[in-house]
C-alpha cells in the first residue's frame, strides 16, 4: 500500500472518526480472510460498504469474474474518486444506507455477497438499523454478509437477521479485528 493511501485514510479518520473507525486501512491479512470466504465462481453481483482506500476492494478485484457486477460505497469524496479511477468497471456510490436504491439503478435484483468495513457500533442506532436492513433486503436468500468489526458487540443485532456461520479473529490487523461470516436467514423470527 502506498504511503499516500495511509495519509488519505488518516485525514478521513481525523475528519470523521465515528464513520471511519480506525487510523489505518485494513491489513492484507484481514482483506484476504474476508474475500476468501466466498465461492467466486457463483458470484454475479457483490457490494462493499465502506471501501475506504480499497484494501478489500483490491482482493475483490482479483477474484471477480468478467461479468460480475461490483458496487462500492464510500462516503469520503476523495477516497470515492480514487476508487472510481482505480476500478473504472466498478460502480461507486456515497452512501450504503441507499444500497437497494443503487442496486435498482444498476439493474441488480439481488446481491450474492456484501462485504463491510463499516464500524457499525459507532453509528447511531437508527443508522445502524437502516444499514442492517438494507443489507438484508439486498442479499439473495442464503446470501453472505461478511463484515469485520473490532468487537463482538454486533453479534446479537446480526443474529436477528442472519445465521452467523463463524466469527474469526484476525490478529494481524491494527487493531485486531473479528470477521463475521453471516448468511441471510430465509425468514425472520418476530
Amino acid at each position: 500500500m502506498k504511503s499516500n493511501e495511509y495519509i488519505l485514510f488518516l485525514k478521513s479518520f481525523l475528519r470523521s472518526p465515528k464513520y471511519v473507525g480506525s487510523i489505518i486501512p485494513s491489513s492484507r491479512f484481514l482483506a484476504n480472510n474476508m474475500v476468501n470466504q466466498v465461492n467466486w465462481l457463483e458470484v454475479k453481483a457483490v457490494a462493499e460498504l465502506g471501501s475506504g482506500t480499497g484494501p478489500i476492494t483490491r482482493y475483490i478485484h482479483k477474484q471477480v469474474q468478467g461479468s460480475t457486477k461490483v458496487l462500492l460505497f464510500e462516503m469520503d469524496e476523495t477516497m470515492r474518486t480514487n476508487l472510481r479511477t482505480t476500478y473504472p468497471n466498478f460502480s461507486c456510490y456515497p452512501d450504503g444506507a441507499h444500497l437497494v436504491e443503487c442496486m435498482k439503478q444498476e439493474k441488480i435484483q439481488q446481491l450474492d455477497c456484501i462485504f463491510s468495513g463499516l464500524p457499525f457500533f459507532n453509528f447511531e442506532p437508527a443508522l445502524r438499523d437502516t444499514l442492517v436492513d438494507q443489507v438484508y433486503k439486498a442479499l439473495k436468500p442464503g446470501g453472505l454478509f461478511i463484515a469485520f468489526q473490532y468487537s463482538l458487540q454486533m453479534k446479537k443485532i446480526l443474529s436477528e437477521r442472519f445465521i452467523i456461520e463463524k466469527i474469526q479473529l484476525v490478529p494481524f490487523n491494527i487493531p485486531p479485528a473479528f470477521v463475521y461470516v453471516c448468511r441471510k436467514k430465509e425468514t425472520i423470527q418476530t
